[in-house]
Order: C-alpha cells, then structure tokens, then sequence
C-alpha cells in the first residue's frame, strides 16, 4: 500500500526542502571550505515543474546561475551561506570550479566504467557525482582542467572525439541534492569524507577516464 500523507505534512514539504538546502550548503562552505552560491529553484504550479528564471526554454531548470556576475556572489563563509539561503530557501546549490576543486565531466556510463578501473588499480579518488542527465563529474585538484586536452593528446586521443568535458575556470557544477527539472537531483557517487579531502590530480585520472570515453565514443558510432 502506497503511504499517503495529509494536507499539513504536504505544506510542509517545500519548507522541509529549503531547510535541507541550507544545511548542505552551510556544511560544504564549513566542512570543505568550498565557495558556494545560490542558483536557481524549481516552481510547481498546474502540475508541472518550472525554474525560478520563468524561461520555458531554460536549458537547466532549477539549476543555473541567476546573476551574470554569479563568481563575485560565490563565498566560503558559512555565515553568509546561511544569509543567501535564508533569503531563497529553495535555490539550488551551485560550486564554481577553478578554486577549490576542477571537475572532469563525463558520460555516466563511461563514468562508472572509469570508475570501476580506477577502484581496482587503487588510484586515489576525490567526491565524485552523478547528474539526472546521465553525466558523472570527477572532482580532481584546481588547475587540472587545463592541462586535460594536452594529456589526452598525450594518450593518443583527439581531445574533441571525446565527450570528456573539463571544468575550471569560469564554470560552476551543481552539487547535491538540486533538482534539475523534472528528472530529479544531483546524488553523490563517492561523498566528501575525510578519506578523501585531498583531491586527486588529473593526471591520476586522466587515463581511465579518456579509455572509458573512447569506448563510448567507438560504441556509440556502431550504433549508428
């Protein structure tokens, strides 16, 4: 039997959600020491789901920047966190690469494959997520995006035939749990943990992950 709640437990839900964005977004700026900053959120009206930016083409609903100069907004202090979210309960949390941490932004299958290799060779790995788009990003030291076409040239591999996307310097990922459109939040693959505070170099990871999109890439034109 499917649990159904009453009209005063419902209310509360939205509520209960902003609470919840507060409380991530407070312990990444105090826990990680990671810049954040309040995006975009998610409206519901007539049985739908739309983003705060009221465009109805938006690329990203519910998670995106809401001001062009969203990098001078992005902070570390705990305190103003708690002051942006306290004003939007429900904005989504979004994390500018190319200060604390770049990204490496891949496939979600090529991802898991990657991921698998990298588990059994017993490199180190930093946070990993997965997006509701199909999309894993691997969390590797700040300045790692920019060397990743050259590594990837390095291995043998055009870096524009791989879906391999770096993320650094005037970028930003959303983090968990935003909810992106109707498909459902951003989840952590491998969460933050003390383990895994000091993030790997790209270099450690470049390998597997270019093998994994480059399988990808050749299964990906047989299907065509």
């Amino acid at each position: 039997m499917e649990e159904t709640i009453g009209v005063e437990e419902a209310a509360q839900i939205p509520q209960q959600r902003g609470e919840q964005m507060l409380d991530h977004a407070v312990r990444y700026a105090e826990e990680r020491h990671w810049d954040v900053f309040p995006g975009t959120w998610l409206e519901a009206a007539d049985g739908r789901e739309f983003c705060s930016c009221e465009d109805t083409a938006c690329a990203a609903p519910g998670a995106h920047a809401v001001r062009p100069d969203w990098a001078n907004q992005a902070t570390g202090s705990a305190t103003a966190a708690r002051r942006m979210w306290g004003k939007h309960p429900k904005a989504s949390i979004l994390l500018p690469t190319g200060r604390t941490f770049d990204a490496l932004d891949v496939p979600e299958s090529a991802g898991f494959l990657a991921l698998a290799r990298l588990e059994r060779m017993g490199l180190p790995l930093g946070p990993v997520t997965s997006t509701p788009d199909r999309r894993m990003l691997f969390f590797v030291l700040p300045g790692g995006a920019a060397k990743a076409p050259a590594l990837v040239r390095d291995l043998g591999w055009a870096p524009s035939s791989l879906d391999l996307v770096p993320r650094g310097q005037g970028h930003y990922v959303a983090a968990p749990p935003t909810r992106v459109g109707g498909m459902g939040p951003v989840q952590w693959v491998r969460r933050p943990t003390a383990e895994n505070r000091w993030l790997p170099d790209t270099e450690e990871l470049i390998s597997p992950l270019a093998y994994a999109c480059g399988r990808e890439a050749v299964a990906a034109r047989a299907r065509r």
